[in-house]
């Protein structure tokens, strides 16, 4: 590159920084309002994530980004860019395209409006009460499809829902998402079919014993530990706290994880840890020499969604991770566990039955809740249905879909933060984690062919090690669909996922 280039690609790169600055001490002021902060303070909360979204706002929009960009890709040298050069330059232009084209006000009155419906939502859900969270819900809604028709033009999708989706899982559309979950949707209501008639049922009734929430606290701790995701030296990058909804958030060294203990289903705090565990590693595991910079980023929700998968089910699911920490779970919880072995432990975290709560859910009918969640974003955003019609379809769905009844909306259409956070266009991304988790254990079967062996003797290094360097590296130098390209060798592939469960459910069911 010629030296006003460079000197161009440099500045960029110097306003990329500053960007990415700014958005991780939001993305802590979000995790303090889910944590810590109390509760008469909500509305200083909205103002402080309002004025930080237009300050970001100003940042993406600033006239010398166009102008940094302009003199990068109209000069005669610009092919001599590396691919992560380029990569970055692609990056930063998109969004630079896209977050001028948002009105600043637009941007603001969003942030501040999240902010006050998941406050709603949390009062709503608690009562019970729809009433209650609908009138935030749609002025929420509202506001993402004004930005959803902008961002339509400035993506060129065919739709403003595809638009939303592409925030998430870039250039996917809802028509190719449609296709692969009809396949999907196939294969799953086969198998459940098959495991709800076998003759080897499971004996859950153990799971409902209750666990001291203490003695749960320990065994998260462990589960952090295990998986290489430091929260208790003094070099450590993560912390694990509680919320009603867990979740991940942070940025290299310090991201953060949460989950929820229940002392009736201590299940429930095992999966969720490992699974916002997984997202946390791979944050973790990004190139350090990339950080400030946009290829510094996870890929997509969808392969940051196959990576929390992964550890939760293909990982903590898998009967060698047990036979290595279920004498341990038993030691932490004295006598409650005496009579389960190891047999009895394994069908049961893998029982496979229909229910009501998606984070909740077995492997095989969880991407069920996401196909239903799917087609609703999908009509809403195409005015074919309305918030207020939301309810009734939502348990319609579900009778359909997965033979459940839903008793009120807490259980139901309110179970979810997503849609009180404004993010449409999010919920497809774990399906098409799922997919690529399947892709990508078909892959490390190859290359390490006795990594079962491994994890039962207590081993996940080399497994991590594998992901970091075949996944996370990767960073988002590529687009998901390249990207899974690019580890495996072929496009988006329904079948491996498929065949992981069939098999897994085989051995379970007997059949």
């Amino acid at each position: 590159m010629m030296k006003s280039s460079i000197s161009s690609y440099k500045k960029l790169m110097e306003k990329a920084k500053n960007l990415f600055i700014l958005e991780s001490a939001a993305a802590i002021v979000h995790w303090d309002m889910e944590t810590k902060m109390p509760p008469k303070a909500i509305r200083l909360r909205s103002l402080q994530l309002a004025m930080l979204s237009r300050i970001g706002h100003k940042m993406s929009t600033d006239p010398e980004i166009g102008k940094f960009l302009e003199e990068i890709m109209r000069h005669p040298e610009y092919d001599r860019l590396d691919t992560v050069q380029k990569r970055n330059v692609y990056l930063i232009k998109k969004n630079y395209d896209e977050q001028t084209k948002l009105p600043e006000e637009l941007v603001a009155e969003t942030a501040k409006q999240q902010a006050i419906t998941v406050d709603t939502w949390k009062k709503a859900k608690a009562a019970k009460d729809f009433s209650m969270f609908k009138p935030e819900l749609e002025k929420l809604v509202d506001l993402r499809k004004k930005a959803a028709e902008i961002l339509m033009e400035v993506k060129k999708t065919a739709t403003p829902y595809d638009a939303l989706i592409d925030i998430f899982e870039p250039k996917m559309t809802a028509e190719a998402i449609s296709r692969v979950f009809a396949e999907l949707r196939e294969g799953l209501i086969s198998l459940i079919r098959k495991c709800k008639t076998a003759p080897k049922q499971p004996d859950t009734s153990f799971l409902k014993r209750r666990v001291p929430i203490d003695t749960q606290r320990r065994f998260a701790e462990s589960l952090t530990e295990f998986i290489g995701y430091d929260i208790k030296s003094k070099e450590a990058g993560g912390r694990l706290d509680e919320t009603e909804h867990p979740f991940t958030t942070g940025y290299y060294d310090d991201v953060r994880i949460t989950t929820h203990y229940y002392e009736d289903k201590f299940d429930s705090f095992i999966f969720s840890t490992l699974h916002e565990g997984g997202h946390a590693i791979y944050e973790q595991n990004l190139n350090p020499e990339w950080i400030f910079q946009p290829v510094g980023t996870g890929c997509s929700s969808g392969f940051h969604e196959s990576q929390s998968r992964f550890v939760e089910n293909i990982i903590g699911r898998s009967r060698e991770f047990w036979i290595y920490f279920l004498p341990k779970f038993k030691e932490l919880t004295g006598g409650i566990l005496s009579d389960v072995d190891l047999d009895r432990f394994v069908h049961s975290v893998n029982h496979v039955k229909p229910s009501k709560i998606r984070i909740e859910a077995d492997e095989v009918t969880y991407c069920l809740h996401i196909i239903i969640r799917f087609n609703l974003e999908r009509d809403l955003f195409a005015d074919k249905i309305t918030v207020t019609e939301l309810p009734q379809i939502w348990n319609q769905s579900y009778k359909e879909y997965l033979g459940v009844s839903i008793e009120n909306d807490s259980e139901g259409v309110m179970q979810d933060t997503h849609w009180a956070s404004g993010l449409y266009g999010y919920f497809p991304s774990y399906a098409l984690g799922n997919i690529y988790s399947g892709q990508i254990l078909a892959k490390m079967k190859k290359d390490l062919p006795d990594w079962r062996r491994q994890l039962s003797k207590g081993n996940f290094h080399s497994i991590k090690q594998w992901l970091a360097k075949n996944v996370h590296s990767y960073g988002d130098l590529y687009n998901p669909a390249d990207l899974i390209k690019k580890i495996v060798g072929e496009e988006i592939n329904v079948k491996p996922y498929l065949n992981y469960l069939y098999e897994k459910c085989s051995k379970l069911y007997d059949f």
